[in-house]
């Protein structure tokens, strides 16, 4: 009897604890920049729609930023103060990754998707944000740290120092060819390399300048060497082209329509200098005939 009662105990003990860590897995974390005064901690908390006593919260300092940042992006880009906020609330396996963003000025939600997938932040509603303006560089260290804390899931280090050269190399792209078109690259050539296993520097090359062409898009020496560096960091990651392309799939259909889009104005641009070319010869055989 005695022993019945024991592990009826012990089985109730388990259930409680495995229950207790459910509810551990459904929390909402906010990270929150540590340099905010508390206006600015509480505008943070009502932009997110949470009560400071039924969210967990974190912090998150300048100097954490500075530990995944520092020698990729200019100083003015990091600041001297942790601004940055993050909201994160774990969805059902298989729902993907659904980002928001307020007062992020660099960074758009497609490249914070992107880079979050790389980090191994998975099946979650996340949102990006600050009190001002500022360029968003800094929120994805906070993004991870909630996510770490809500899963339980320790994220890989080399994956996430990986995910912040990628939102910062896709940042500085866009500054150039539009921040879009360069959300779009970095993903497509992201998944092929991923896909096709690919780590030789001169094959990860023919696939950035295939993509770029397919988008119509213009890269100096210096951005396909820069994509190729990432690339080849990504390619040593245990990342799975499966579960990359189910995180991301939520933003896809944005980024297939400006593939379709390019490819709707390369179809155009042919039809016009087709006329332009029929033009040219109609000129040339009436200069002919006339013996001009």
């Amino acid at each position: 009897m005695k022993k019945w009662i024991t592990a009826c105990f012990c089985a109730v003990a388990l259930l409680i604890g495995q229950l207790a860590c459910v509810q551990a897995q459904v929390e909402e974390v906010v990270s929150l920049g540590a340099d905010l005064n508390e206006k600015q901690q509480e505008q943070m908390l009502e932009l997110f729609g949470v009560k400071a006593d039924e969210v967990k919260i974190i912090k998150v300092t300048n100097q954490e930023e500075r530990d995944y940042l520092e020698g990729l992006v200019s100083d003015d880009k990091i600041g001297t103060r942790a601004i940055s906020c993050a909201y994160v609330k774990p969805l059902p396996e298989g729902e993907g990754l659904m980002v928001e963003t307020y007062n992020i000025s660099w960074v758009t939600k497609e490249m914070y998707a992107n880079a979050m997938a790389t980090a191994g932040v998975e099946n979650a509603r996340v949102v990006a944000a600050a009190p001002f303006m500022v360029s968003g560089t800094a929120a994805l260290t906070g993004i991870m740290k909630a996510f770490e804390e809500v899963s339980g899931k320790e994220l890989d280090e080399e994956a996430k120092k990986v995910a912040n050269e990628e939102l910062v190399t896709t940042g500085e792209l866009g500054e150039d060819i539009g921040k879009d078109k360069a959300a779009a690259l970095i993903k497509e050539i992201k998944e092929r390399v991923i896909r096709e296993r690919v780590k030789n520097p001169e094959d990860i090359k023919k696939i950035v300048l295939q993509i770029a062409k397919d988008l119509n898009i213009e890269l100096t020496e210096e951005q396909i060497n820069r994509i190729i560096e990432l690339m080849e960091k990504i390619s040593k990651l245990d990342l799975d082209i499966d579960r990359i392309t189910t995180q991301l799939e939520n933003i896809t259909q944005r980024l297939d329509d400006i593939r379709r889009t390019v490819e709707e104005n390369k179809g155009l641009l042919q039809r016009i200098w087709d006329v332009i070319s029929r033009f040219i010869n109609w000129l040339q055989s009436l200069i002919e005939r006339l013996g001009v």
